[in-house]
């Protein structure tokens, strides 16, 4: 490959006569009208994925065309590629189990066709880790850009966003609180325009990430969809795609240690989705950044909660866009910042920020650091003898006063088997720890079942929340005090395998332990008889469950780490 080629040059077809290949590509190409003063403008790739299985991208198409316009203005040539599309609530059994498809498949068609830069447009949960994962993986300079969240809804009065609202309200309708058409009502108030979560949520959250790593241009995670303002950045971005193919910077230029260190800050003060922790893992495993479990535990204890966003706080991200988005909360962490980082911008950040004002007096969604909404720990890392290898809970969004607790499990070994969870045979109670088991990577594509729903006979009688413990998800926009990702995971025998009804088990948020409170050579004993699920027959599930890596290394497969060929 003629590593000097640009624009329609570049990735030849291979006939054995690049001369040839040349040529029968712009014929091709006159025949989609394109004549030869096109085709001396630097070609920039444009990743589409709009979907009618993904209505968080229902204005992508719009989007494209602001895209392509700043593309043109810029004198580029924009090529418009479609890719999968990962509509978080319309595919099975998680989106989560196709994040590393979709990234592979980026990749790839980034390497196979020709462009000098690439803008890739994402947005629901799962679409944009995976862009991330593969522009750190190509040669390419990429540029990213987000569908924008959705403006709130109503009902009665009550301002309402998916999906925090979402589980409130149905937690509500289990509880009997509300009957089958008011449930049926809110769900109509929901989600009433085109744009992902509109809480800090796994979308929102890596928007934020992306805009904090250097990913995004500044301003551009927090603009609704349905605005004029997220149109604007699309044709910024397309402008700035030309100048990053001159430039020839690439994502691993830019997703350095003190990139991800600013991010980790930021999606403390966030109080972000406990998914981000996995993906953040997955990206700096494809840039060749070195990044652990403990990196998040180290930097969450000392940076407080400063964004007033569901479902830690009570706002929205329209909010969040208002009060000045990104660049105000980094102009407020400023001092904790690493300011020399440059991202696609081309600017250090210390330049970028010397023009954005502090938070301003009128609002309170974006708080100053020496004035935090919440203290520091908004996100903890936990490890003893039922999670070796860590796990995560989502302190902000959990019930302090059962940060210390100590009760007896009961034990689901599956999603589908948490459907027992409602009958009183059981004998639940408020004291018991939920255990979801089988939820993890390798058994089932790492589903958001971790925040199982409590039993309605318990939620009847008025209790909120209990402690649960997984080694699945939980969505971004959940609450609760719900122990995730637990490594090693039970379809590789973990200790959550060993665990059976009646074992005592021990939350300690503050001292970060989680633990099994079993005799060793009993848990000894039931290792000898453990078995575990087989791999699935064939295809891509094959091929993840053979080759995916624990929840705390990122959930990539293993071979696709630092991976530097170009």
């Amino acid at each position: 490959m003629d590593a000097t080629a640009r624009g329609v040059d570049r990735n030849l077809t291979n006939y054995a006569d690049s001369g040839f290949s040349r040529y029968l590509r712009r014929a091709f190409l006159a025949s989609a009208g394109y004549d030869g003063a096109d085709l001396e403008r630097p070609v920039i790739g444009v990743v589409d994925t709009t979907s009618d299985y993904n209505t968080c991208h229902q204005e992508m198409p719009r989007l494209i065309e602001a895209v392509k316009r700043g593309i043109l203005q810029a004198g580029g040539l924009p090529m418009v590629f479609p890719t999968i599309s990962l509509g978080e609530i319309l595919l099975s059994p998680t989106a989560m189990l196709f994040r590393n498809l979709m990234a592979m498949e980026t990749e790839e068609m980034i390497r196979a066709q020709p462009m000098d830069a690439v803008v890739l447009l994402g947005g629901c949960d799962k679409t944009l880790p995976a862009q991330l994962m593969a522009a750190a993986s190509v040669e390419v300079p990429a540029i990213h850009l987000v569908a924008g969240s959705m403006l709130t809804g109503d009902w009665r009065g009550e301002r309402l966003g998916a999906c925090t609202d979402c589980r409130r309200y149905w937690a509500r309708h289990r509880a009997g609180e509300l009957d089958a058409e008011e449930i049926v009502g809110v769900r109509q108030s929901l989600c009433p325009t085109a744009g992902t979560c509109m809480v800090m949520g796994t979308a929102s959250t890596m928007a934020c990430m992306a805009e904090t790593l250097g990913m995004m241009l500044p301003g551009a995670a927090t603009p609704p969809a349905v605005t004029g303002a997220r149109l604007r950045i699309g044709v910024e971005t397309g402008r700035r795609a030309v100048a990053l193919a001159a430039e020839g910077r690439t994502a691993r230029d830019i997703l350095t240690r003190p990139a991800f260190e600013n991010a980790l800050k930021v999606l403390a003060a966030l109080s972000g989705s406990t998914n981000a922790v996995v993906h953040l893992l997955a990206v700096a495993g494809r840039a060749g950044t070195q990044l652990s479990l403990d990196d998040f535990g180290a930097i969450a204890r000392e940076v407080p909660l400063l964004v007033d966003c569901k479902p830690a706080g009570a706002g929205y991200m329209e909010d969040f866009d208002r009060a000045g988005g990104v660049p105000v909360l980094l102009q407020a962490m400023a001092e904790i910042l690493d300011l020399d980082v440059v991202g696609v911008s081309g600017q250090r950040l210390g330049d970028l920020l010397a023009g954005v004002a502090p938070p301003a007096d009128w609002q309170t969604t974006i708080r100053p650091f020496d004035d935090p909404l919440g203290p520091a720990s908004s996100l903890v890392v936990l490890k003893g003898s039922l999670a070796p290898d860590g796990a995560v809970l989502k302190k902000a969004a959990s019930s302090p006063q059962l940060h210390k607790h100590r009760g007896p499990a009961v034990v689901f070994d599956g999603p589908d088997d948490a459907v027992r969870v409602d009958d009183p045979a059981l004998g639940i109670t408020p004291e018991h720890v939920m255990v979801l088991r089988n939820a993890g990577p390798v058994a089932l594509g790492m589903p958001e079942a971790g925040s199982m729903p409590l039993p309605k006979y318990l939620a009847e009688q008025g209790v909120s929340d209990m402690v649960r413990v997984s080694d699945g998800r939980m969505s971004g926009t959940a609450y609760g005090t719900v122990v995730l990702h637990v490594a090693p995971e039970a379809a590789v025998g973990g200790p959550l395998a060993l665990v059976r009804d009646g074992d005592e088990i021990e939350l300690d948020v503050e001292a970060g332990r989680l633990e099994l409170l079993v005799a060793d050579g009993e848990l000894a004993r039931r290792r000898e008889q453990l078995q575990l699920p087989k791999v699935p027959a064939r295809g891509w599930r094959r091929l993840y469950a053979e080759r995916v890596m624990q929840a705390n290394l990122g959930a990539d497969l293993d071979f696709m780490v630092d991976a530097d060929e170009a």
